[in-house]
């Protein structure tokens, strides 16, 4: 677990941000984000989920729900420390932030989603998908194998070249050629769960999405736009392809998160302040000195 914290008596209070990488992936796909947000004064905390990092076997080992659950205790160990919590992921990881807001309305106050990916739909998938989607046991969902992206979700040619020869210089497991297919069922599953959230989610939300993504098509990002209860901006990238927080605009997307960010700590504060005259008046019993 990679974690990077802030004194309490920075500039921006005790504010926390929660982010959380994709399947098959590690929290150094969303390092640049945090690391960004961590020079700005936040608590950033980027959790492994349960399973990744490890051999394919500890992968389809677990399920959406173990994955999750890791996500879930990233949020109560900043909420335990934090009184604002902004959570967001990269792809599988936007849909648990997703469900992390709809099931904890009250810790997490606004969420930011790299790439969401609710169904395949980018030019790069298997033809096969279709058939996929009718499946729904775990056994026969492993005969299937879901190559990588020809350019892994990078459209520079220098990052991804510099990204593939990191990971073999340190012999990463998580380099995979292929996502196993009950992998993919568990994303699917997790998805449908959270689709039944959406009208809930009061939350406001960023979505930054290409407009070339080869694995997770634009319209999961206008679904999303759509469904979401609270509002929603939706930020419309046109260099870059999935991995957004790695690829050519990833200062864009480290730009707008830390901007949208900066404006909910910014209008919490504002509002715990109103309330403070209230809350005041209503003790009675309290009493201010002024020396």
């Amino acid at each position: 677990m990679m974690t990077s914290k802030t004194n309490s008596g920075s500039k921006n209070g005790r504010v926390g941000v929660l982010l959380i990488h994709g399947l098959c992936g590690s929290p150094s796909e969303i390092r640049f984000v945090a690391n960004g947000l961590t020079r700005d004064g936040y608590t950033v905390l980027c959790p492994a989920l349960a399973g990744h990092g490890g051999s394919e076997t500890e992968l389809l080992a677990t399920t959406w729900q173990d994955w999750y659950e890791s996500a879930e205790k990233g949020l109560e160990e900043l909420s335990a420390t934090c009184d604002t919590v902004i959570v967001g992921g990269l792809s599988t990881g936007a849909v648990l932030s997703l469900l992390l807001a709809a099931r904890h309305p009250d810790k997490v106050h606004a969420v930011a989603l790299y790439s969401p990916t609710l169904w395949l739909s980018g030019r790069q998938i298997p033809w096969y998908v279709p058939l996929f989607r009718l499946i729904d046991n775990k056994w026969f969902a492993n005969l299937f194998r879901f190559p990588v992206p020809l350019h892994v979700g990078i459209k520079d040619k220098r990052v991804r070249d510099f990204i593939r020869n990191a990971m073999a210089a340190e012999g990463s497991k998580v380099a995979q050629v292929s996502t196993p297919g009950g992998a993919v069922l568990e994303r699917r599953r997790l998805a449908k769960q959270v689709m039944k959230t959406l009208g809930s989610i009061n939350q406001p939300v960023l979505i930054l999405h290409a407009r070339e993504d080869d694995y997770a098509g634009l319209d999961n990002a206008a679904y999303l736009q759509r469904e979401l209860a609270g509002p929603v901006d939706l930020v419309v990238l046109d260099d870059s392809y999935h991995m957004v927080t790695v690829d050519r605009q990833r200062h864009i997307v480290l730009e707008r998160t830390a901007s949208f960010v900066s404006r909910i700590a910014a209008s919490l504060a504002e509002g715990m302040r109103a309330k403070e005259p209230a809350r005041i008046r209503l003790g009675g019993g309290l009493a201010t000195s002024v020396a």
